[in-house]
Parts: structure tokens; C-alpha cells; sequence
């Protein structure tokens, strides 16, 4: 009885490698082919990217997304020429993606926010943004996530989602920035000299931008302090040495020119009077009014 079955296993394993041997032969020949062609042709495109110098994430997103969908229409191409049935094969990767995609939608939705920050770009590596989740230089932009380094050389992850879908301040978009400081002087010092002397400050600073010019404005009369507001315009990659030096140049100029810079003070007034009574005056007392 085992003999009779063994040879039928056989008889029929011979059938079929004579029926269907070319056909798997032809599709293990075509899936070898097609999986070469299409490394190939990725790594062609990723060369023509890197020539026309695309974002270096930008071109491994795309290198890998294409390559993993070619890979699976060969793969199901070949399963059709073995005789699988082609469309029961797709209906269940439909299924599993559906599956994976109701179980995972946080990272969907942050693979959506990279796919969106990639190819409009609101930011590249090496900018300095500041997102909701953190602020800092632009590290590495990844399909799921972004990293941002702090100027403490701290790394903060944020997901694409949470970026793509909030507001983002990118400071080095513009290849100029304003540099604002307010500073006050008192309300006997001469706003004229306060100001000539520190724009003359500002303008011994080879990097201060001619156009636009510096100025100084007057914003706000305060309790014990005219306050002014300084302005300059500077590359934004010296934005940050050139704010911290000049504070310091601001308050030494105004220092050499006799301009004092008041602290908040408050004046108190002591009154001393003689209270009546039915018993005729009492001790004096002190009363403090604050104004």
C-alpha cells in the first residue's frame, strides 16, 4: 500500500514538473531579471538625484519607496505566471495593509507629515526652526520623525505629524535677519545722544547690514525709563554672535557717554501728622503713601 502511494506521489511529481516545470523555471528566470533591473534603475535614479543635488532624505525616501513597490508588482507578476490566482493574492495584501494601517494610523499620519515636509519643504537640514515639540538645527529628516540639535547639543525627536500640522518658525529661510534690542534710558538723558551714540556703536560693526539702516525709535514712555528700540539687519548666519556683542557695545557706548540706564525705583514719601481725639492729641503717627 505505501509502495502504491509513494509511486503515485512520484508519478504525479514528475507530471507536474514536466507540465509546469518551464513555466516556474520562467518565472524564477523573470523574478532573478526583475530584481536586478530594478536595483539597478534605483540606483541610477539615486545617482541622477545626487547630480542634481536633491535633498539627501528626499532621495532616500524616494529610492526606497519605489523599489519596494516595483518589488511587489514583480512579485505578484511572477506568482500569475506560476498560475496563483493573481487576484485573491491582491485582495489579501489589501486586507493585511488595511489591518496594519487601522493598527498603526499614529504612524501613518506622521509618515503622511514626512512625505508632505519632503516634497514642499518648509524646512531643510540645517536650518533653525522651532515647531511645536521644541526648537533647534535641523539634524536629520526621517520618514517617520525629525531631528532637531540644541544649541546645548541636546537631540530632540519630534514626529513629522505633530510638525507638519503646526505652525513652524524657520529662522535661516531668509539669507537676512533683524536684530532688535530695547534698551532704556532715563527720562533726563538726551534721547538724541542716546541715540547717535549707539548707532555709531552699531555701524563700527562690519557686520551691520548698510540697507536697511540701523535705527533707533522711542516705544514707550514707562515709570522710570524711556524705552527704545534698536534695530539692525545682519546675515543670518551672524545673527546670534552679532546680538550678544553688541548688547555688551550698546550698554559700554552708552556708559562713555554719560547715558544712564535706570533700574525700576519707586519713590516713598513719609508724612507725619497729629491725630485728635476726645481726649485731646495723641502720639504722633507715620503713614507711608507709595506712589
Amino acid at each position: 500500500m505505501d509502495k502504491e502511494r509513494w509511486k503515485l506521489g512520484y508519478d504525479r511529481a514528475i507530471e507536474l514538473i514536466v507540465t509546469k516545470g518551464p513555466e516556474v523555471l520562467l518565472a524564477i528566470f523573470f523574478l532573478i531579471v526583475g530584481w536586478w533591473f530594478i536595483n539597478q534603475a534605483t540606483r541610477v535614479a539615486r545617482r541622477h538625484m545626487i547630480k542634481r543635488s536633491v535633498d539627501p532624505s528626499l532621495i532616500s525616501f524616494i529610492s526606497s519607496l519605489v523599489s519596494i513597490i516595483f518589488k511587489v508588482l514583480l512579485i505578484i507578476s511572477v506568482a500569475g505566471m506560476i498560475g496563483i490566482e493573481t487576484t485573491s493574492f491582491v485582495a489579501a495584501i489589501g486586507a493585511a495593509g488595511l489591518a496594519i494601517g487601522l493598527a498603526l494610523q499614529g504612524s501613518l499620519s506622521n509618515f503622511a507629515g514626512g512625505v508632505l515636509i519632503l516634497f514642499f519643504k518648509p524646512f531643510k537640514v540645517g536650518d533653525d526652526i522651532e515647531g511645536e515639540g521644541g526648537a533647534g538645527v535641523v539634524e536629520r529628516i526621517d520618514i517617520l520623525h525629525t531631528t532637531l540639535s540644541t544649541a546645548n547639543n541636546e537631540k530632540i525627536i519630534i514626529p513629522n505629524g505633530q510638525l507638519s500640522n503646526n505652525e513652524i518658525t524657520n529662522f535661516t529661510r531668509s539669507d537676512e535677519r533683524r536684530v532688535v534690542f530695547t534698551i532704556g534710558i532715563g527720562y533726563n538723558d538726551s534721547i538724541q545722544t542716546a541715540r547717535n551714540v549707539m548707532l555709531k556703536a552699531l555701524n563700527q560693526d562690519k557686520r551691520t547690514l548698510e540697507i536697511p539702516e540701523p535705527l533707533v525709535h522711542v516705544t514707550k514712555l514707562g515709570d522710570s525709563s524711556v524705552e527704545l528700540q534698536v534695530k539692525a539687519w545682519v546675515k543670518t548666519a551672524d545673527y546670534v554672535g552679532y546680538k550678544f556683542d553688541n548688547l555688551e557695545q550698546l550698554k559700554l557706548a552708552l556708559d562713555n557717554a554719560g547715558v544712564s540706564i535706570p533700574y525700576p525705583q519707586r519713590d516713598i514719601h513719609h508724612y507725619q501728622h497729629v491725630v485728635s481725639g476726645p481726649l485731646g492729641p495723641q502720639a504722633p503717627q507715620q503713614q507711608n503713601n507709595d506712589n
